[in-house]
């Protein structure tokens, strides 16, 4: 990556560092504001809907890397499937800044038409046939699929990690947090595996979610809004298809396979927000786990008397971490020499 390339991580810094502030202004004079549900009486005092900010200081950088790669490199041939990912990411903004006009306290849109939408924001990838068509197969080795990878794996995997990453939310800092460590790790595969390019993009988002965590982190004063939590799941699920590394990006999902496997425990419909009390320490909702923020309350309350938010955050925090270390363990062959 050419270092001229750099001011477009720049440019979505800057853009989420100066517009996030404005934004969390602008929803306190409207009222535009979400109750803190891991808070004593769930006070409303947090701006909504923040990941309209970052997507939007995403897309400019994305797009001035096409620019500076086009008027001042003079280089193409990636920026059909540039353009293929910001197409994915964009339908899935809308899709979920209509979930959270809507609200989820009254269901959102239906789990049907959200499912039906999420499939046709991998349209874009699909008609570009991207990815490798190539599946590794025990026994018999690399097979080619064709056009089973294009039309059934593609919109699988833009759904399961767009509908999965949006399961384990719901406490201050975490959503932006989980996204900045996943796919920093996965911008760093994208390089050793070839991709410099795939590898740049995730950094930009990176860059604007920097920011974003700053304010979302305890004491959150901006909430994401299902517009972010859907638009990062999407783009961990679009570098490993563009990067054919989807067996490592499967493995950095194992927090969020164990969240849905929790999730589906409680009917889905068990929340991951926990009871907090008059210190605003937490404590669990149910008699039961039903998702990864409850499992890790439950073990810290082995250790602590008093748990708090962000100590059950930093915990989900360092599994996944060792999650990724454990990816370069593991995979250590694909990634020093493939």
């Amino acid at each position: 990556m050419k270092s001229i390339l750099l001011i477009s991580v720049l440019l979505s810094f800057i853009i989420t560092m100066i517009m996030l502030p404005k934004w969390i202004s602008k929803c306190r004079q409207v009222g535009l504001l979400w109750e803190d549900m891991n808070k004593r009486d769930h006070p409303k005092n947090v701006a909504s809907s923040g990941g309209i900010v970052v997507i939007m200081a995403f897309i400019l950088g994305v797009l001035s890397y096409i620019f500076i790669r086009t008027f001042i490199l003079h280089e193409d041939g990636i920026t059909l499937e540039m353009f293929a990912l910001l197409s994915t990411i964009l339908i899935l903004a809308v899709i979920g800044l209509v979930d959270d006009l809507l609200g989820w306290k009254h269901g959102g849109l239906s789990v049907k038409f959200r499912l039906f939408m999420v499939v046709v924001a991998s349209i874009p990838l699909i008609v570009i046939n991207a990815g490798s068509h190539n599946v590794n197969i025990p026994f018999f080795g690399y097979v080619g699929i064709g056009v089973i990878y294009t039309l059934i794996f593609i919109p699988i995997g833009i759904t399961g990690a767009t509908t999965t990453y949006n399961f384990l939310a719901g406490l201050n800092g975490l959503e932006a947090g989980q996204g900045v460590i996943i796919l920093s790790f996965l911008s760093l595969v994208a390089y050793l595996t070839g991709s410099s390019w795939l590898a740049l993009i995730g950094i930009i988002m990176v860059a604007s979610l920097l920011v974003f965590y700053y304010y979302n982190k305890y004491p959150a004063k901006v909430f994401p809004g299902d517009i972010l939590t859907y638009s990062i799941g999407a783009l961990i699920a679009i570098m490993a298809i563009l990067g054919n590394f989807e067996k490592i990006a499967v493995f950095v999902f194992i927090p969020y396979i164990i969240e849905t496997c929790l999730k589906l425990r409680g009917g889905l419909k068990k929340q991951s927000f926990c009871v907090p009390n008059k210190n605003n320490c937490l404590e669990m909702p149910y008699d039961k786990i039903y998702g990864l923020t409850h499992l890790s309350l439950f073990i810290l309350k082995k250790f602590k008397k008093k748990v708090y938010e962000r100590d059950v955050v930093y915990l989900i925090f360092i599994f996944q971490i060792i999650i990724c270390l454990l990816a370069l363990i593991i995979f250590r062959g694909a990634l020093f020499l493939g």
